[in-house]
């Protein structure tokens, strides 16, 4: 009986460890508002789903390259006006709706519709019409070439969706992706799991739970307990070290799409003088943020644009750390005692500790700071929505995004017709070197106009379990992308 028991157990035992290595739990610092990644701009939405439950005629892959997803392959006119997708075959929504071409259509119509809501509708701005040809086949028309359309359409917010699901899409996404929605228990996890009838090779993970840890001592104690298999953005980089040095964990340091800044509302106050900008620019010791909040992870950038990306230029000498400059720059636009605006700022780490380095910096030079340290929803809504702020601190994750300096309404409400030209030419070249020259030029521009302070580009600082292989190195989108993701035995 004695020994019964005992073989028993150990079954018992090797079932929990093989069940536990074919599922992972996964910690996110920000919980997404919903999940419907074509209503709203908050990368926790697209950390969730992106690649796992939806997908799109193409993706990026894991080194930012695009990749065939629906669309197994496309055909390009030679004027650049005409964009023939074949479509892949035997493909099925998870409630087991049958993907067309219809549902391209519709989803492509929907995301650049007047009254949509997409938080990225100018990636589709070129778009004069979405023809099905047939079931597999439907035909992009541009009103002018666009170079950046395959790039534009991986990206989450070009997801394709089955019209029927538009009502409950942001409780229960329902998608084509290796995995489907299960659960969510709101305040503390989402659950998914493996798809059986997905099109393409098996995700080798048949569950996955996305866990939210806000608070930064609380995730290193759920990953030193093994509560958590992994955090791909781990919010304590001052913890890495220590992880370096035990052989459970892996640290995956790479790099992200975001670009870290101190928003500014160009209209509001004395944000609106140009030379009060300048001088916030000048107050800033970005190293010193760096060094301060981020333990020395992330690269000083100048404007908004990734460091990794071929059009970068290094801009950071325009707003180089010169506090004497900055007062000067203040007495010349009429504030020589300083001037007090808000600072607030969203959950992250990084924006937590960086505003009260950036509120001691602004203090030096006469600028008082009013810091509401807000919720992610209460950001969302009161900053980014409602443009009530004069100061934030926020990474902009999206690739490519320097787009946003051509939407006047856009939270931080910059308005230049010479930058909107630009971003509205841009779209019609598609020789890399004119490409990059115009990129240049709004780099440029948008530093010289001090629309924002630039602070760094945020470090990919992840923390797995040693077993753990496939995850994401970079970030070249907002993704948890689990499809290569494995237990290694």
């Amino acid at each position: 009986m004695k020994t019964t028991s005992l073989t028993a157990a150990l079954v018992l035992a090797a079932s929990s460890t093989l069940a536990q290595q074919t599922g992972i739990t996964l910690g996110m610092q920000l919980e997404p508002p919903h999940l419907d990644p074509t209503g709203a701009a908050a990368a926790a939405i697209d950390e969730v789903v992106y690649a796992n439950i939806y997908e799109g005629l193409t993706r990026f892959g894991p080194d930012g390259s695009v990749l065939p997803a629906l669309a197994e392959s496309w055909e390009i006119s030679d004027d650049g006006l005409s964009y023939t997708f074949t479509l892949r075959s035997g493909v099925t929504f998870h409630d087991g709706a049958a993907f067309t071409a219809d549902d391209v259509a519709f989803s492509l119509d929907r995301a650049r519709a007047e009254d949509s809501t997409n938080a990225q509708k100018a990636l589709f701005a070129a778009i004069d019409d979405v023809n099905v040809i047939d079931d597999t086949t439907v035909e992009i028309t541009l009103l002018d070439p666009d170079g950046a359309l395959l790039f534009n359409l991986a990206w989450g917010d070009a997801i394709i969706i089955d019209d029927s699901d538009v009502e409950t899409i942001q409780q229960n996404p329902i998608g084509t992706g290796p995995f489907k929605f299960d659960n969510w228990y709101q305040g503390d996890r989402i659950e998914i799991s493996a798809y059986p009838d997905y099109w393409g090779e098996p995700a080798k993970l048949t569950q996955a739970t996305f866990k939210f840890i806000s608070d930064p001592t609380a995730a290193f104690a759920a990953l030193m307990a093994g509560d958590i298999d992994a955090f791909p953005v781990f919010p304590a980089p001052e913890n890495l070290p220590q992880f370096e040095a035990d052989p459970r964990f892996s640290v995956i340091v790479g790099s992200t799409e975001g670009e870290t800044i101190l928003a500014m509302n160009n209209q509001n106050g004395p944000l609106a003088d140009v030379k009060v900008r300048e001088a916030i620019a000048h107050a800033i010791d970005r190293q010193a943020i760096i060094d301060g909040a981020m333990f020395g992870y992330g690269t000083p950038i100048g404007t908004h644009f990734a460091p990794h990306h071929p059009a970068y230029i290094d801009l950071t000498d325009l707003s180089e750390y010169d506090p004497e400059k900055s007062k000067a720059l203040l007495a010349e636009a009429g504030y020589p005692d300083g001037f007090s605006t808000t600072l607030k700022l969203p959950p992250p780490s990084y924006a937590r500790r960086g505003g009260e380095i950036v509120a001691s910096q602004l203090r030096a030079v006469g600028i008082e700071t009013e810091i509401t340290n807000l919720e992610w929803a209460q950001w969302l809504e009161e900053v980014f929505r409602g443009k009530d702020f004069g100061l934030t601190i926020v990474s902009h994750t999206e690739p490519m995004d320097i787009g946003i300096y051509a939407r006047p309404d856009y939270y931080f409400q910059y308005d230049d017709p010479a930058v909107q030209a630009l971003v509205a030419g841009l779209a019609a070249v598609t020789d890399p070197e004119d490409r990059s020259a115009i990129l240049k030029t709004v780099q440029e521009t948008i530093a010289r106009n001090y629309v924002n302070a630039y602070l760094f580009q945020l470090a990919k600082t992840g923390v797995a379990d040693a077993r753990i292989k496939g995850l994401w190195e970079n970030s070249p989108t907002q993704a948890n992308d689990l499809t290569a993701v494995y237990w290694e035995e």
